[in-house]
């Protein structure tokens, strides 16, 4: 098929996603669905082979980023009910001190937004934060910005954080390497927007804390709450068991590793499936039925957890059908074989698209999916590594996160709780965010050439 054509026909479904989603008001997931079809349609794709293409691809990523964002939210779920979140924020500022209080708030954003989606975890703190502001007589954001940057860093860049696993899965790369990169690009970039801009920022717009206070979703006093080392062991034990999974296959490929059976009962155990089932398992029991709930309550928890992952599992297992309309359309070949003959590198490439959906859009989820299903049937077509890959989805991350204006509903969450007006939130909250971006790329782009 003639290539401008197919060019036309790329830029055409890009166009139709950000019309229905903004303009009608379509839902991401429905309108993915749309667009795949219209893909398939305007390639020349026989109508069979169109259906055959969306249910291969709707099966093949929901089968894994269905099990680890739903295993995932109940992990995070008990968490939150625990007061785990809260344990975790009590424990290091008493131990940094008032002083150094945006260091410790930034490690807990960072902590926390592991296992418990960004959004909760901004609520369930937000009390410590007019807590520590009506004492100190400080900005608000002094102690809210470093807050919201540890838990943004780590819900765009550490599975099993739902965006990066979907990324992870559309574009086939091992969580292992995206959560120890995430590791390395995520600390110093939330140290950055963190505690250095929240200082800068609070000079610049102060802001009492609000006269209201969040209801809290607990109701246990503090001296109830779980001890900080064992939400620490608790949380780390999936990401542990993943990593080495990953290490333990590069060991035994390179023959340092030469037991098989420890090499297949290491990747049985981190696989992401088999490690988040023994972290959901252990969090159930030890915050769960030895802190007093009973079956049932157990079980609330499971099912109030699962509503909100089911909509981020519908919106990935969409972007899994647009990844493979374009790559049975012949569409990614074609672009893999253009961005070859270019000196545009790929993850130059996978990071611009996240930022042009995102700033048109405003949802970071949409813009990560949007740009894992472009880039999907390039990078099939380069002969990367796993840590290549990984830098990728680091970088489509990065790009997911810049300038968080009024489309985005973290806009208005962040300026609700805060009492910001809209020119506040932006000089505050999207500026944070677009540090996120540019620092996180530019360090994704300096290991890129480290390991190349």
């Amino acid at each position: 098929m003639n290539e401008i054509l197919l060019l036309v026909g790329i830029a055409f479904a890009i166009l139709l996603l950000l019309f229905l989603v903004l303009k009608l008001k379509i839902h991401a997931f429905i309108s993915l669905l749309i667009v795949s079809i219209v893909v398939g349609i305007v390639t020349g794709m026989d109508f069979g082979f169109i259906i055959e293409s969306m249910k291969t691809g709707m099966g093949n990523t929901l089968g894994f980023v269905a099990t680890v964002v739903g295993l995932g939210a109940i992990f995070g779920q008990m968490l939150e009910a625990s007061g785990g979140a809260e344990s975790i924020a009590v424990y290091l500022i008493k131990n940094f001190g008032a002083k150094r209080a945006s260091w410790a708030l930034v490690l807990t954003g960072f902590i926390v937004a592991i296992p418990v989606f960004m959004d909760v975890g901004f609520i369930i703190l937000i009390p410590i934060i007019y807590e520590l502001t009506k004492q100190a007589k400080r900005s608000i954001l002094y102690y809210a910005i470093p807050l919201l940057a540890g838990l943004a860093v780590t819900h765009a860049f550490i599975p099993p954080t739902p965006g990066p696993v979907a990324v992870a899965e559309i574009l086939d790369v091992q969580l292992g390497w995206i959560i120890i990169m995430g590791f390395i690009v995520g600390l110093p970039t939330a140290i950055i927007a963190g505690p250095v801009f929240g200082r800068y920022i609070s000079k610049k717009i102060h802001i009492e804390a609000p006269d209201y206070f969040v209801e809290k979703s607990r109701e246990n006093p503090r001296e109830t709450l779980p001890s900080f080392r064992t939400i620490i062991l608790i949380i780390a034990l999936p990401l542990l068991l993943i990593v080495l999974s990953s290490v333990a296959e590069v060991l035994f490929e390179n023959g340092i590793l030469q037991n098989e059976m420890v090499y297949k009962t290491v990747g049985l155990l981190g696989y992401p499936f088999t490690a988040l089932i023994l972290s959901t398992l252990l969090a159930m029991y030890v915050l769960g039925i030895k802190r007093g709930f009973n079956k049932d309550q157990i079980m609330k928890l499971s099912n109030k957890a699962l509503g909100p992952a089911g909509l981020i599992i519908l919106v990935t297992g969409a972007g899994g059908v647009f990844k493979q309309i374009l790559i049975d359309s012949g569409v990614g070949a074609m672009l893999a074989e253009k961005l070859a003959d270019s000196a545009m590198p790929p993850i130059v490439l996978a990071y611009l698209i996240a930022v042009v959906v995102r700033i048109i859009q405003g949802s970071a989820t949409v813009s990560m999916i949007t740009a894992a299903g472009i880039m999907a049937p390039m990078i099939s077509m380069f002969d990367l590594t796993q840590i290549d890959k990984s830098l990728i989805v680091l970088a489509i991350a990065a790009g997911s996160t810049i300038l968080s204006h009024v489309n985005d509903s973290g806009f208005w969450l962040v300026g609700k709780y805060l009492g910001m007006n809209e020119k506040e939130t932006l000089c505050s909250w999207t500026m944070m965010e677009t540090i996120i971006s540019v620092v996180g790329f530019t360090l994704v782009l300096l290991l890129s050439f480290i390991v190349s």
